[in-house]
């Protein structure tokens, strides 16, 4: 029964590494390419794993979205509207730079106004105590 089980197991391996997204584990061969694509693949976010990046997962769905970046690359398009297509497809959360919109605004705006907030207080604080 082991034996069979080890006998089965490279295959397992190599139908695992066999996808049907032929770039998630190969590289283009033009550098320039690779690298605009790495580039690309740094700033999007895994919809499995959330808390990496396409470039650095093992997810099966991070596979397919390298893959799907190194052929819309390949074939001639720009990072940009890749990027833009994949928002579009997964939503703001895929980029791990959002864009400004009318959802994401206060995400924008909050951290600037508590800053001031703080600040105000600060100072009101500060300069009341010394009058005392």
């Amino acid at each position: 029964m082991l034996a069979i089980a080890a006998m089965l197991s490279p295959a397992v391996i190599a139908q695992e590494m066999e996808s049907t997204a032929p770039y998630a584990y190969r590289q283009l061969d033009d550098a320039s390419q690779e690298a605009k694509a790495q580039k690309l693949m740094e700033t999007l976010r895994c919809l499995q794993c959330q808390g990496q990046s396409i470039a650095d997962s093992d997810a099966p769905i991070a596979g397919s979205m390298r893959s799907l970046v190194r052929e819309r690359i390949a074939a001639g398009e720009q990072p940009e509207a890749i990027r833009s297509w994949l928002i579009e497809r997964y939503g703001d959360y895929v980029s791990y730079a959002p864009r400004v919109s009318t959802l994401t605004w206060p995400l924008f705006v909050l951290p600037i106004a508590l800053i001031a907030l703080a600040a105000f207080l600060l100072r009101n604080r500060f300069v009341f105590g010394r009058r005392a």
